[in-house]
């Protein structure tokens, strides 16, 4: 496991840990290590479903968003994207009785965050280790201006700190609305890794769609595409989309993969959706994708498709149609 800091400044008594009450850790990932913790005061704040149910698989009780106000302690666990880090810890701070602490690496802005922390709280017990910092706020108060939820953003779409294109439409979602708008879909569709909304906002307005499935692993971004996509055919999955087992067989599959695994570039995220979205389809169902274009997914389609094809795109981005999957990949489990 990872960010092993902050069990070393837990055993090291470099923060007191109350003797009764509720923890709240926020936004921990599935590799992190809560060992000097006691299992049964813990709460898991985490909204991100794959790290969510690796929390619940370990016997934790781990919920999308906070369960109540009066924590003994929180340990936010600090995510990478600046807007969402401070929103976290303004969301512990006001939820938080006791104090606050805060743990994470040079390379998700711990020092940055840090400094600004020290500037309006008074900030103790400072551990530093591995490329990281874990620190303290005793009576954490003052961040209310920190504070942020979903709110208008691009084109006066609803987003959230932190969800992927919250600031800008995604080029590559762009440039997939553009050609599948040249090919009127119909049947059960699925918006794969459907983030806040964006493609199936203009999916819905192809008349010959009669399910709208988004399904996406960020409760946050979810909850945004909810007020994004108010169609009433659109149904809302809070699930991991390479693990997501509909109901019925979808005739299309629309998808702008994730390809990093926080700053690493990482092409088997994309295989993965492929390989999902290909379990996913009827015989004849065709799947819809854009990626950018040094990313080698061409092999694995060809292997899970019997017709594909380039279909549109630019100089960085390519729209890939993958249709009638093979037998072997619908089965495979």
């Amino acid at each position: 496991m990872t960010a092993y800091r902050l069990t070393l400044a837990l055993d090291a008594g470099a923060f007191a840990v109350p003797d009764d009450g509720r923890i709240a850790v926020f936004r921990p990932r599935a590799d992190h290590d809560l060992s000097s913790l006691s299992k049964e005061r813990v709460e898991i704040i985490q909204g991100f479903r794959p790290d969510h149910d690796a929390w619940t698989a370990r016997g934790y009780d781990a919920s999308a968003v906070a369960g109540q106000s009066d924590y003994a302690l929180s340990i936010v666990m600090l995510p990478r994207a600046k807007a969402e880090a401070r929103a976290v810890i303004a969301e512990a701070a006001s939820r938080t009785k006791g104090a606050l602490i805060v743990d994470g690496q040079k390379t998700d802005g711990i020092d940055s965050v840090w400094r600004d922390c020290r500037k309006r709280a008074d900030v103790t017990g400072t551990f530093s280790k591995a490329h990281g910092k874990t620190f303290a706020i005793n009576n954490p108060a003052g961040f209310d201006d920190w504070a942020a939820g979903p709110a208008e953003g691009p084109e006066g779409f609803v987003t959230a700190p932190g969800v992927f294109s919250a600031a800008k439409i995604d080029k590559g979602s762009r440039l997939l609305v553009e050609a599948m708008e040249e090919c009127p879909l119909s049947g059960n569709v699925a918006d794969l890794g459907a983030g806040w909304g964006y493609l199936s906002h203009h999916l819905a307005q192809h008349d010959g769609i009669k399910t709208l499935h988004l399904i996406e692993a960020e409760h946050a971004a979810l909850e945004c595409a909810r007020r994004n996509v108010t169609d009433p055919r659109a149904e809302f999955h809070w699930a991991d989309a390479t693990r997501f087992q509909p109901s019925d067989p979808f005739d299309v599959v629309v998808t702008n993969p994730p390809f990093h695994t926080g700053r690493a570039g990482d092409p088997s995220l994309g295989r993965a959706f492929i390989a999902a979205a290909a379990k996913m389809l009827t015989p004849r169902g065709t799947l819809w994708m854009v990626a950018n274009r040094h990313l080698p997914y061409e092999a694995e389609l060809s292997d899970l498709f019997r017709n594909v094809e380039e279909i549109g795109g630019d100089t960085g981005f390519k729209v890939l149609k993958a249709a009638l999957p093979k037998r072997s990949s619908r089965t495979k489990t």
